[in-house]
């Protein structure tokens, strides 16, 4: 049994193929993004965190003007002594700032505005609280749901444009032989990093299988053999979609008289399903 090239179709003559089956890339499954310390500041952006605490102080600013020159904001400390003449405000600048923060956290402050003006500043601000933490408790809840992870590479262009993860292939297969002699500006890239750093090239797919579990590295195989690697290796998978296409058939002798008898037979058991059902029984 063979996978169909070129090379093998000039010397031996091959049955109609009975899998299809592609290049793709096998490498470790993305991992959790650990939560750092300053995870809960990810539902709003760095912007929006720059101007909600400018518009503290903003706002702070605002009301303190505005309830020193409101004479409604004025009070007798002790309003049980009639005679007292000194007025105080209960706006100061630790209070206000005080009321703006205690407003953005939902709690409240010990001091209320009296008059029109800062009743009117504080509701506006209120309001604005209101659809600020709305919305970092609707981004929070689905930070906290979908897991996310770290996603190195999604494909084959994505592997040419970084260092830190090595590539490779079986020495001497098909895979190989499909890199050398490829046209496609992408993996003709891929094949001159490959050929200028030998270590990339592995005995046998088990090395490649086992370097990709150790190491940083993602091996391009044939994705029949992925996808039964991966089905009995759950920290790795399959990246990307197929490189090419090509198909598993048995490989004869040129000239060989049992050849149509043999696609004959495999179309059968095409028709009947029961390659698929081995297929799934053993691959899956």
């Amino acid at each position: 049994m063979f996978s169909f090239n070129y090379a093998r179709e000039k010397k031996i003559d091959f049955t109609k193929p009975f899998l299809s089956l592609g290049i793709s890339i096998l490498f470790k499954t993305s991992k959790p993004e650990k939560p750092g310390l300053f995870s809960f500041l990810n539902p709003l952006s760095l912007e929006i965190w720059i101007y909600t605490f400018a518009a503290i102080f903003t706002v702070s600013f605002i009301l303190l003007l505005i309830a020193r020159c409101s004479p409604d904001e004025w009070r007798n400390p002790y309003p049980c002594d009639s005679d007292y003449n000194y007025l105080e405000n209960r706006f100061t600048v630790s209070n206000t700032l005080w009321f703006s923060i205690g407003t953005l956290m939902q709690q409240g402050a010990d001091i209320s505005p009296s008059a029109i003006s800062t009743r009117l500043i504080s509701g506006i601000w209120w309001f604005f609280t209101l659809i600020l933490i709305s919305s970092y408790t609707a981004n929070l809840a689905a930070f906290l749901t979908v897991e996310k992870f770290v996603n190195t590479i999604e494909s084959a262009e994505d592997l040419i444009k970084q260092t830190k993860i090595k590539y490779g292939v079986l020495r001497g297969g098909s895979t190989e032989q499909f890199f050398r002699e490829s046209t496609i500006p992408t993996y003709q890239t891929i094949w001159k990093h490959m050929s200028s750093n030998s270590d990339v090239f592995v005995k046998s797919n088990q090395h490649g299988i086992d370097r990709v579990k150790a190491e940083s590295f993602a091996f391009f195989m044939e994705s029949t053999s992925i996808e039964y690697t991966v089905q009995r290796e759950c920290n790795l998978t399959q990246i990307g979609g197929l490189l090419d296409n090509k198909g598993y058939g048995i490989g004869l002798p040129e000239g060989s008289p049992h050849r149509e008898r043999f696609s004959e037979i495999i179309l059968d058991l095409q028709e009947k399903g029961i390659i698929q059902k081995s297929y799934n029984k053993w691959w899956k």
